[in-house]
């Protein structure tokens, strides 16, 4: 299913309120002597769009070809805002100033992965009827230009009853979907909307019912679907996944395994929600796809986005103790490749039989991985390694032996092959640079002509499987 839709690039509308989060990264030592503060020494500071920003930055992080329409302030935050759009490749033709406005800030200092305040600096009054007039014809010229609309509404004044109203009015008789993260406990502005992505709480607060086991959360299911004249209902779960209903209730459970940080987690649900049904999937798959997506992003601190790559990679770690899921077939690696380069990693090959595991094995691979970003060893299969080592190899199994390189932390990915030579893996990852034994010199290099680079390494002098077969055997005579 990953691999299907991540070829389709969708063409989505994003609608909604846009801002910066801003954070401030630091370590606290000690308390202030002015009052019972803590203080922060800051290291590093950082900016990502929040809000619809976001959402269009998981979108273009999905591959989705995005244009986001809004309304921002005439202030220095927009043109930072603008900035951070550029740097992400976003087209800024739609965002257009209310001069009296200023765009929402959000500053948030954390120590020790933990937020320890957050200072805001914004506008959240409705926009005036002069911007609500230019979002909505400008929103009519373009709509015939997308698969699918996005209402992301924080309450910051961009979405107000007109603007929602309208949207999904003349998006329905395109019959193109709109898809809302909706804000406040009024729903009214959102009806007949394909559907909304509250959260419980935020579900508990339309609906007046309150949530507590599966049968209230079928009722405020039914409540919203029917009361906002939705296509699908949908209640968002935190840690217990995603309820749908539209002929019938069902529930998909989160896949998130660590949590450092839920900022943003809702912007990557409705995101991944919105590309899969613009590339024709059905709901349920959407939700599983989300559900992955999100168990992505809050492993992860501050707004965070999930690639395709992230989160074929994710998936695939479910099933697998941490040292089986780096060991991917070519075919899933090839999937992940696509991303790796397009973010511009420098990719180092290396093979081998890495039958017996030793310090010169070790160095040799660490050494490997300081070349470039990502580590990728292909290892023989075990009957290539009795090929090329004799009767008695391999003294370990093909699981084992990736099982343990992979376990190591300059290893990235361990991919098994099957014939004498990797040639077939080095033509389809096309390497930045071919690692190689320092014994390989004046010698042909298999992949050689096929990589940017060759690098050769010397080993550890007197470090070798054969050396340590030898000196067990030795022992095993004397004893």
């Amino acid at each position: 299913m990953l691999s299907s839709i991540q070829k389709i690039q969708p063409r989505i509308l994003v609608i909604g309120d846009l801002m910066i989060d801003k954070y401030l990264w630091g370590e606290c030592t000690r308390v202030s002597p002015e009052a019972p503060v803590q203080i922060i020494n800051v290291k590093e500071e950082t900016k990502a769009l929040g809000g619809a920003g976001n959402v269009a930055n998981n979108l273009a992080t999905l591959g989705a070809n995005v244009e986001v329409l809004s309304i921002i302030g005439g202030c220095k935050i927009s043109d930072e805002l603008r900035k951070l759009f550029k740097n992400i490749n976003l087209s800024t033709d739609y965002l257009f100033e209310q001069k009296d406005r200023v765009t929402s800030k959000k500053t948030r200092i954390v120590s020790a992965q933990q937020q320890v305040i957050r200072y805001d600096i914004e506008s959240d009054e409705d926009i005036n009827k002069t911007s609500e007039r230019r979002l909505i014809n400008s929103y009519k010229s373009i709509i015939d230009d997308f698969d699918l609309v996005i209402i992301s509404d924080y309450g910051k004044g961009v979405i107000t009853n007109y603007v929602a109203q309208e949207v999904i009015k003349i998006a329905n008789s395109c019959k193109i979907k709109v898809i809302v993260d909706p804000k406040g406990s009024d729903y009214s502005k959102y009806t007949s909307a394909y559907l909304l992505t509250p959260n419980k709480k935020e579900a508990c607060e339309a609906t007046g019912i309150n949530i507590s086991d599966e049968k209230s959360l079928k009722d405020a299911l039914i409540y919203l679907k029917e009361t906002y004249q939705l296509n699908k209902s949908l209640i968002t779960l935190s840690e217990n996944g995603i309820a749908i209903y539209d002929t019938q209730y069902r529930s998909h459970p989160t896949v998130a395994k660590e949590v450092f940080d839920v900022t943003g987690a809702g912007d990557t649900v409705i995101s991944m929600i919105g590309y899969a049904l613009a590339s024709n999937q059905d709901i349920d798959s959407a939700v599983i796809l989300a559900n992955l997506a999100a168990g992505v992003v809050v492993s992860k601190i501050g707004s965070a986005t999930a690639s395709f790559e992230e989160i074929i990679r994710y998936e695939s770690s479910l099933n697998y103790s941490d040292c089986e899921k780096c060991v991917l077939s070519l075919e899933t690696f090839v999937k992940i490749l696509d991303g790796l380069k397009k973010s511009n990693k420098k990719i180092v090959f290396t093979n081998g039989c890495f039958d017996i595991l030793h310090m010169g094995h070790v160095k040799y691979l660490e050494k490997a991985r300081k070349l470039g970003d990502i580590l990728v060893v292909g290892i023989n299969s075990d009957d290539s390694v009795t090929r090329l080592k004799g009767n008695n190899r391999p003294i370990n199994s093909l699981n084992d032996r990736s099982c343990i390189l992979a376990s190591l932390k300059s290893v990235d990915y361990v991919i098994p092959f099957f014939e004498d030579t990797p040639i077939e893996l080095i033509t389809a990852i096309i390497p930045d640079i071919l690692v190689k034994g320092g014994d390989y010199k004046d010698k042909n290099v298999i992949g050689k002509d096929i990589a940017t680079e060759l690098v050769l390494i010397d080993f550890v002098e007197g470090r070798s499987t054969s050396n340590t077969i030898s000196k067990i055997q030795a022992n095993d005579r004397n004893n």
